[in-house]
């Protein structure tokens, strides 16, 4: 069994979220005792991570005083349990930076449509998770509030782009909190932060970016601290919407259902590097085979193999330039000027595409999703690393190398996110274990649309490896 690291907030902090949920629903606790608990950890933790620059208790004082009593709710009513919002994500009457200077002092007036549900069914958003500008970054920094660090070890990055979503988790400020996801955005972060994060296929977690509801390759998606409670959440989150055109409805059988059902015989193929595609350390090789060993000894089935994957590299660049250019690069003039140089490379990268690499890209796509298809006929996952190193010091923007080998910029860093960005297909990063005190995460791609099999794999990895972990006090070493 893992060593974890103590814990002196709340006992009900540490609870599971599933847990919480029915005693809010059987009222053995109210939901004022509840936000009240998550105040105080978050008033305890915050000096040393900021993780969650922005807090709402007016506001979420007021939607508990408009809740009405009524217990019984379908599966996906949240009973009153405090969540976390990214600041990417508007949330009515609260301050909603996108972690840029020029929109520091923005308020919306309207809730993005995936808050609006999450609170019709009954979650209380407290606050606000930092993330880089515009959620440019595999490491959570901005000049609005500064850095997030890692609660294992306060040196260390949090990943991003979801990196104070990840740190409010991993410290029990609150039990779920809401990501999203394009370059590994809430996979990365979950995988250095010791919790779960799972980007759905698009339209399962509601719409992609603000205005392009047709974008498949950015995603809101759940994040908790183990995969039952992230099913949970995903629940909480899908359904049919009207107003946007890739919703997809919610599954007969409720996805937290489906993890209760998880059986060990699972069918996994391990790609280390995705065929030379990208860099992992030998060391985080060693400890995901480590893991693998142990979900094949308790009835899983794992063999080395990966797809091909031709053009990974070039058409995924090619798709995610297209939105830089597409959203950010559409701002007013008064907003980019702040912009780190980071993101405005990003747009100008979209900005100098040829027509010739779009269709190429467009193409591509096609291929690898039926590459990917086929080859999981014979599989329930692909497992691959998360990211193929440890999380680095908080104040380096991204590695240079991994292993002696060079990095050319932050997207070699985070070259394992691409495929399943790519392919629309459904990923999860799960906790295997502790690597000299760190977290790692095993990265799992599912089939198409297939969530429910995937948050099952996910259960059968993290009953292998001793998890979930946390919630933990942060370990302040700076």
């Amino acid at each position: 069994m893992t060593q974890l690291p103590k814990f002196t907030g709340p006992e009900i902090c540490a609870k599971p979220a599933f847990e919480v949920v029915d005693m809010l629903c059987k009222g053995e606790v109210s939901p004022a005792e509840v936000l009240s608990a998550s105040f105080e950890r978050i008033a305890a933790v915050e000096p040393t991570v900021n993780a969650m620059p922005t807090i709402c208790p007016e506001r979420a004082e007021a939607m508990i005083a408009v809740m009405d009593g009524d217990t019984c709710r379908p599966r996906e009513w949240l009973g009153g349990l405090p969540v976390a919002i990214k600041d990417l994500t508007e949330v009515e009457g609260v301050r909603t930076t996108f972690g840029s200077p020029g929109l520091a002092d923005n308020i919306p007036v309207q809730s993005g449509d995936l808050v609006q549900r999450l609170e019709d069914r009954g979650a209380i958003v407290v606050g606000k998770t930092n993330t880089p500008e515009m959620g440019a970054g595999g490491n959570t920094f901005n000049a609005v509030f500064g850095m997030t660090r890692n609660p294992w070890d306060t040196r260390k990055n949090a990943g991003g782009s979801s990196g104070g979503a990840a740190v409010s988790l991993a410290t029990g400020e609150v039990w779920l909190s809401q990501g999203s996801d394009l370059a590994g955005s809430l996979r990365t972060p979950a995988a250095y932060c010791g919790v779960v994060g799972m980007r759905p296929s698009a339209g399962v977690a509601g719409g992609g970016p603000k205005g392009m509801k047709f974008h498949t390759e950015a995603v809101s998606g759940p994040m908790a601290r183990s995969v039952r409670d992230c099913a949970l959440f995903l629940d909480a989150m899908a359904g049919f919407d009207p107003h946007n055109p890739l919703a997809w409805p919610a599954p007969e059988r409720s996805y937290h259902q489906s993890v209760l059902e998880t059986s060990e015989t699972v069918r996994v193929a391990y790609a280390p590097d995705l065929n030379g595609f990208a860099f992992v350390a030998k060391e985080m090789d060693a400890h995901l085979r480590g893991a693998l060993e142990k979900v094949a000894a308790q009835g899983g089935t794992v063999v080395e193999d990966c797809p091909q994957l031709p053009a990974l590299d070039t058409t995924y660049r090619t798709l995610r330039a297209m939105l830089w250019a597409a959203g950010p690069g559409r701002a007013p003039d008064a907003v980019q000027k702040h912009f780190k140089a980071t993101l405005k490379d990003n747009i100008q990268q979209g900005r100098d595409l040829t027509a010739d690499q779009i269709y190429d890209a467009l193409a591509g796509k096609s291929v690898l999703y039926d590459n990917m298809v086929d080859f999981l006929q014979g599989f329930d996952v692909l497992a691959c690393p998360v990211v193929g190193l440890p999380a680095g010091p908080v104040e380096q923007e991204f590695p240079r190398e991994i292993d002696g080998r060079e990095l050319t910029d932050y997207l070699d860093w985070l070259k394992f996110s691409f495929l399943s960005t790519t392919v629309g297909l459904p990923s999860i990063s799960v906790p295997v274990g502790l690597m000299e005190g760190m977290p790692v995460g095993l990265q799992l791609i599912g089939r198409p649309r297939g969530e429910a099999r995937l948050l099952q794999v996910a259960r059968a990895v993290e009953h292998a490896n001793d998890g979930p972990l946390g919630p933990i006090d942060p370990n302040k070493r700076h």
